[in-house]
């Protein structure tokens, strides 16, 4: 290869966007083959994750300005930390000696606190706001679980079901309102909404038999996945009157909604045959991130625009992205063609000046 080649090469790289730095970890150390997955941030940075070592058994940590702290067990292996609120608050899970799980509360100043159950072995917290309520699911004497509301002072609270046997909740918003998925008496799960006052309220499909809600912002607005009349799934956005169809905006697969922030941004995951993608859906317009670009796992968004999850690019790393970042976008073979044409004559350019410059040195031999 000419000597004048490898700097052309170096400006096709730069043309092409494939020598930028991926700039979406989060910078969670993990042990040497281990793994890391945010679940949710904050607007002050602060981060609830999981790592995982080269085993697969997961801790939940605290994650802020470069640091982790290892939230603590209840004398079992693992550990799991799964929404945190504005004031630096951590709902999760941890394993107990006797292989059963209890949900939490953490704080840096106390520490872990258990939530309790509601009569069986296990529970498992997965939301809470800024008051310090939580949500989450937890066995019943039956051996069944249900969605519980934890506030503080008081004993888990049974949501209840739709008439079936099971529920969990997944989401719960600054007003008290609580989100989540409950059978009905033929079986199948439904999403819901639980409203002090009010009970849980079904909230239908999108013509399917199933439904699940994930997240509630504080205007009311839910997100989850619907199985639709085909039998596909579609993320779905309700409104507080009637559920949007954000699935048929992907242009195909199977989608699923997992948060939304204050302004109704939503964010959640796209599954093709042979691909996996995230999407955000903001200002009424979805864009589509593909595998290797945006986000593997898409857990959250916040309210400050971040969206909240992991990459997957030699295993799964701890990682957010501004949910204005515009989708990668491949130039195509014609425009790869044009960059190679573009630096085939900057090298030829290169090597006629080369002669000339020697043989105006030389006496007029281009040699």
């Amino acid at each position: 290869m000419h000597r004048s080649l490898p700097g052309c090469f170096l400006l096709l790289l730069l043309l092409g966007g494939e020598a930028v730095a991926d700039n979406r970890s989060l910078g969670i150390m993990t042990p040497e083959g281990g793994e890391s997955v945010a679940y949710d941030m904050n607007a002050a940075g602060q981060v609830a994750a999981v790592i995982a070592d080269a085993d697969g058994v997961q801790r939940g940590v605290f994650f802020e300005h470069g640091k982790s702290i290892e939230l603590g067990s209840l004398g079992g292996l693992a550990t799991e930390a799964r929404h945190i609120n504005d004031k630096g608050e951590i709902i999760g899970s941890a394993s107990r000696k006797d292989g059963n799980w209890s949900a939490f509360l953490y704080d840096r100043a106390s520490g872990m606190q258990v939530l309790g159950t509601l009569g069986g072995a296990s529970s498992h917290g997965t939301a809470l706001n800024n008051a310090g309520a939580a949500v989450g699911f937890a066995d019943v004497a039956s051996g069944d679980w249900h969605a519980f509301l934890y506030q503080r002072g008081e004993p888990l609270q049974d949501l209840g079901t739709l008439g079936g046997k099971i529920s969990y909740a997944s989401g719960i918003n600054n007003r008290g309102q609580v989100v989540g998925t409950a059978t009905l008496p033929n079986g199948y799960r439904h999403a819901f909404l639980y409203e002090a006052g009010r009970g849980m309220v079904d909230l239908g499909t999108l013509g399917g038999r199933i439904s699940t809600a994930t997240a509630i912002n504080d205007s009311g607005m839910i997100v989850g996945a619907s199985e639709m009349a085909n039998r596909r799934w579609h993320a779905f956005l309700y409104d507080g009157h009637r559920m949007t169809d954000l699935g048929a905006l992907t242009g195909g697969g199977d989608s699923f909604a997992s948060g939304i922030n204050s302004a109704g941004h939503v964010v959640g995951t796209v599954l093709y045959e042979d691909a996996r993608r995230s999407f955000v859906w903001r200002d009424n317009k979805m864009m589509l991130h593909g595998p290797g670009k945006g986000l593997y796992l898409t857990n959250a968004i916040n309210n400050a625009e971040q969206v909240i999850g992991a990459t997957n690019d030699h295993g799964l790393t701890a990682a957010a992205m501004l949910s204005s970042t515009p989708p990668f976008v491949d130039p195509g073979l014609n425009k790869f063609i044009k960059l190679i044409a573009a630096v085939l004559m900057l090298a030829g350019a290169a090597v006629v000046a080369r002669r000339r410059y020697r043989g105006i040195l030389f006496g007029g031999y281009g040699g």
